[in-house]
């Protein structure tokens, strides 16, 4: 028996995206996009796993209110299970829920944690990465991060320092990891990645079922012994029936605060596929096609004497005369015009629009 007949998958879609409005909303978020490829995100994520997991060992974690339109996504008998949180509690509690799903259907699982709001490309070779991932996790007490190699000095992600070689698997390298770091500013960021040690936090991992729990129990209880209760669950509508009666009461925190820069079994990849989490509208402009004057733009956009711009448009003609270095997105009858470089503030406008009455339709 190979150690992949035991491989399942979660994936995480409960953002909201918000640096992306007004194309993703609460009620269609960045995830249920088809921002590059073609596809929704959500879709992608699932068909990335394609030969490794098959659909009925993919789980899909997100709000409760994602639940029937990523259903509807996935089509009408699709095998892929879609778990919905009672409120939203950061990701340990999602991968505790997540871990007892499994454990109803598998207790010697392997499992991996991927996200369902990033682009990655290079697929063989990210495919190659998790197969050899779960193989060895499957064997070994660890707890795998996938981080990936810097291809620039970014202060916009988390940090993975790698230190000695742990194993090698074809040409996939797995080192013993150091520590984690916070986002560093440009010169930090500059020192990491002349030292060849460091990796992306692409918050991407990948664990047995008896090694997580191990760790839960180690650093958190409380989420062990969710995971133990959860998976005594008799049908899913007991599961969930659970879900919704514990989750409020657990406490909101990130699984690398819960576990990862405490455990001392962290092992790191370095990731060598293509990968961008693309967090707002200038991420994506790599995504876009452009024309000659660097304008990038999805949907029905005319432009002329104008240059660097990113424009979406939704449903309708936008048309740009004479402008440089702008964010325009027309969707759902709302538009928004952004200088390029402040749109990391419109999380702000957001939060100002929240206390405005009859807003609400449009976030």
């Amino acid at each position: 028996m190979t150690s992949l007949q035991n491989a399942y998958a979660i994936i995480m879609a409960g953002g909201k995206g918000e640096r992306f409005w007004p194309l993703s909303t609460s009620r269609r978020p960045k995830q249920l996009l088809a921002l590059a490829g073609g596809k929704p995100l959500i879709l992608q994520a699932v068909d990335r796993l394609e030969g490794i997991v098959p659909p009925r060992r993919v789980l899909i974690v997100t709000n409760q209110s994602l639940v029937a339109p990523i259903r509807e996504m996935l089509g009408e008998g699709s095998p892929v299970g879609v778990l919905g949180e009672p409120v939203g509690r950061d990701t340990a509690a999602a991968i505790a829920a997540g871990a007892a799903w499994i454990r109803r259907r598998d207790p010697h699982a392997v499992f991996c944690v991927l996200t369902a709001d990033h682009i990655i490309g290079d697929l063989p070779v990210f495919r190659d990465t998790l197969k050899r991932g779960l193989e060895l996790c499957a064997v070994n007490d660890v707890l795998m991060t996938i981080g990936i190699s810097p291809s620039e000095a970014s202060s916009a992600y988390g940090y993975i320092e790698a230190g000695d070689l742990w194993k090698k698997s074809g040409s996939i390298e797995f080192f013993h990891a150091r520590r984690f770091v916070e986002k560093p500013d440009s010169a930090t960021a500059k020192g990491y990645l002349a030292t060849g040690r460091y990796a992306w936090n692409s918050g991407m991992f990948v664990w047995s079922l008896r090694s997580i729990q191990k760790a839960f129990a180690e650093f958190r209880p409380v989420l062990a012994e969710k995971i133990n209760d959860w998976s005594a669950c008799s049908d899913d509508a007991e599961f969930q029936a659970a879900l919704e009666r514990d989750f409020p009461t657990l406490e909101k925190i990130s699984i690398d605060y819960a576990v990862m820069e405490k455990a001392r079994n962290i092992v790191v990849c370095k990731g060598t596929f293509s990968w961008d989490d693309v967090g707002s509208w200038p991420a994506l402009e790599a995504h876009l096609p452009k024309d000659g004057e660097g304008n990038a733009s999805a949907g029905d956009v005319e432009v002329m004497d104008s240059a660097r711009n990113i424009v979406v448009s939704e449903g309708r003609l936008t048309a740009l005369v004479g402008v440089k270095d702008l964010v325009v997105v027309q969707a759902d009858g709302v538009t928004l015009v952004c200088d390029k470089s402040r749109s990391q503030e419109i999380k702000a406008l957001l939060a100002k629009l929240r206390e405005q009455k009859n807003r609400d339709a449009i976030l």
